[in-house]
């Protein structure tokens, strides 16, 4: 009979406890927060829309690659030695042209994996949050300032100088003299010297080639 009181005080106990949280709330007035006109204040380290800075970034494409939902695209063309892009933010010289950098935002699962190893902090999460849209192709982000005549510019330069120093490398290498042959191997062996007369004294007779038949 007391082990069945035991059970319904602890029974009793631990629905006050689950209660405590609920009946705090139960006596307390409500807030209403008068949205869109009154937003609540977002942590700090809040993962919501990204925003790529294009002036610092290189299109090293490690984002890209670290991306698990393969939300980010980038394209990138080879600048020449001529052109001179500039450096980012952080003193990284900008080696190539990025005319495509897309982001699918309806992909993104908002994990911020993009965003620690980019090496010029182009990419980072946004406190934004509110870009619904009526079409799905309204939520790709296209971050690229390029325009379609400053990319056809740069392939043609970069496909002009490839050409060139492919001209360059073939001019040199016909202008190599060829590496001379190895002369021939001796068709007939070379004839065999004769043996060497021994000038060694004779051995003296023994004794019993001197003994008396």
């Amino acid at each position: 009979m007391g082990r069945y009181f035991r059970n319904v005080w602890d029974g009793i106990v631990t629905v006050l406890i689950g209660m405590k949280v609920t009946w705090r709330h139960l006596f307390t007035r409500a807030v209403t927060i008068q949205y869109p006109d009154v937003k609540m204040k977002l942590p700090e380290r809040a993962r919501n829309r990204l925003y790529v800075n294009m002036d610092d970034c290189i299109g090293c494409d490690q984002c890209a690659m670290a991306c698990p939902v393969d939300c980010i695209t980038i394209e990138t063309i080879k600048s020449t030695p001529d052109v001179d892009l500039g450096l980012t933010s952080v003193g990284t010289k900008k080696r190539l042209y990025v005319p495509r950098f897309d982001i699918d935002i309806a992909k993104c699962c908002y994990c911020g994996l993009c965003v620690y190893p980019c090496p010029t902090e182009c990419i980072k999460m946004t406190d934004v949050y509110e870009f619904s849209e009526y079409e799905r192709g309204s939520l790709i982000y296209r971050f690229a300032v390029m325009t379609p005549a400053e990319v056809d510019t740069a392939k043609s330069k970069l496909a002009g100088y490839e050409k060139e120093q492919a001209a360059k490398k073939a001019a040199a290498a016909a202008a190599k003299p060829a590496p001379q042959q190895a002369a021939p191997a001796a068709q007939t062996a070379a004839p065999a010297q004769a043996p060497v007369a021994s000038t060694a004294p004779p051995s003296p007779p023994s004794p019993s080639d001197t003994t008396p038949q």
